[in-house]
């Protein structure tokens, strides 16, 4: 069984990604790594260049600007990636997601035991969506709970609208879930990078008008009223250096966040069902 990785990025170390994070969590359970680095100016493709493994491939890109509608430059880029993967199976992970080693096992194993079974396009990971410090994670209804990041290497199967997720010819890939998760810190910078790469992500969806009446504060407002848990566990082992270079601070009072009736009897629902009314799902669950 040979396992690709694949992802894209493009400006990472202008926009603080933990992309050499992301990238360094997958490499030890892949035999390849491809990596498309967009046309950047800062210095992401020289810091990819010098991660000393062989597994690395970098192939060059340069973005349209014109591709701003629903995040479609997103997509093409991963499928540019996917176009190249050689393995069996297509680990995809974005810049901002982060494997945590403790799951190497069981994903590995999880894609031998389902290597020769057809039926199987994909698995399905739970997510973690860190949110204004690496202390707290989101719980609102507005964080997707689940999303497809290995899919089997077929050329049927490419990257769905802005990215997030899959599909095969069209249709919905039919997946089984897969006890891991991914740790997504696209919401952790401090303030005024956070504006920055709101900033820069809303061009990929909405003309230069919207983002100047949408986004100009001075920084990022941590303070929007989130629904948040304290993560009490470990990070990843390769997001040590990155967690001791936080240098701002963050503070949460559940007491602010005023839920509406509706809002608290969903939560209320999924707490004692697992059910999310009305969740979007980008996938077919079959069973073990």
């Amino acid at each position: 069984m040979k396992i690709s990785g694949f992802t894209f990025i493009r400006n990472g170390i202008n926009l603080d990604y933990p992309f050499i994070e992301s990238i360094l969590s997958i490499l030890p359970i892949v035999d390849e790594m491809i990596v498309v680095v967009g046309d950047c100016e800062d210095g992401t493709r020289e810091s990819i260049v010098r991660l000393p493994s062989p597994k690395i491939k970098i192939i060059d890109t340069v973005w349209d600007e014109n591709m701003r509608k629903g995040g479609e430059i997103l997509a093409q880029q991963t499928n540019i990636a996917l176009d190249n993967i050689s393995g069996d199976w297509g680990f995809y992970i974005q810049g901002d997601e982060v494997l945590h080693e403790k799951y190497y096992e069981v994903i590995v194993e999880k894609m031998k035991t389902n290597l020769h079974n057809e039926k199987v396009d994909g698995l399905l990971f739970n997510y973690l969506h860190f949110y204004g410090s690496y202390d707290f994670v989101g719980t609102s209804r507005k964080w997707y709970r689940n999303e497809i990041r290995i899919i089997r290497n077929n050329p049927k199967i490419r990257s769905y609208k802005d990215a997030q997720g899959f599909r095969k010819a069209g249709k919905k890939l039919h997946v089984k879930n897969i006890n891991a998760s991914i740790y997504h810190y696209g919401w952790v910078r401090d303030p005024h990078a956070q504006l920055k790469k709101a900033q820069t992500f809303n061009k990929l969806w909405h003309d230069d008008d919207w983002i100047r009446d949408h986004v100009s504060a001075e920084k990022f407002d941590y303070d929007l009223l989130e629904n948040l848990e304290k993560f009490s566990e470990t990070h990843p082992k390769v997001m040590q250096k990155r967690l001791s270079t936080k240098n701002w601070d963050f503070s949460y009072n559940p007491d602010k966040k005023r839920n509406s009736i509706k809002e608290k009897l969903s939560i209320w629902l999924e707490k004692i069902t697992g059910y999310r009314i009305g969740e979007y799902k980008n996938y077919i669950l079959l069973s073990d």
